[in-house]
């Protein structure tokens, strides 16, 4: 997958980056911070919303400071809306504080956008200016009867 525009001529691609040996050689590989803004600017790549939330929930700790700094360096409002819904759903596990959620919100979409590119009902989340399909904002995943 190639880095977004916003980062892709950054020499770090917008940090969140981290050197790791293996099998004798060096690669790349992503914090859990990276990871998260990653899949929420680009889920297409993440497998469909249910993946992505229930991947992203495994993390237990997110340095919310990196989180704002990667989500500022991607210059996306839809990317700022989605990681502030992500985090006001889950700010008990992640100690997220109003501060980082007002950050957000600060740069998120000044005109209702929706959650993606399919552009399915849901409810408005405002804060967010997003349209998000119910089953996002209430985590009622297609369950095995």
């Amino acid at each position: 997958m190639q880095a977004p525009k916003a980062i892709r001529t950054l020499p770090d691609f917008g940090g969140g980056i981290l050197t790791r040996p293996h099998a004798g050689a060096e690669i790349r590989v992503t914090t859990p911070e990276r990871c998260l803004v990653d899949l929420l600017h680009s889920p297409e790549h993440g497998g469909g919303w249910e993946e992505i939330w229930r991947s992203l929930e495994m993390v237990e700790f997110f340095d919310l400071e990196a989180v704002l700094e990667l989500t500022r360096t991607m210059d996306s409002a839809l990317t700022a809306a989605r990681v502030g819904l992500f985090l006001e759903q889950h700010r008990n596990e992640l100690m997220v504080e109003e501060a980082h959620l007002n950050e957000l919100e600060r740069w998120s979409p000044s005109q209702p956008r929706y959650l993606d590119s399919r552009r399915e009902h849901g409810k408005f989340a405002p804060r967010w200016n997003l349209v998000v399909p119910e089953y996002v904002l209430d985590r009622r995943w297609n369950e095995p009867s």
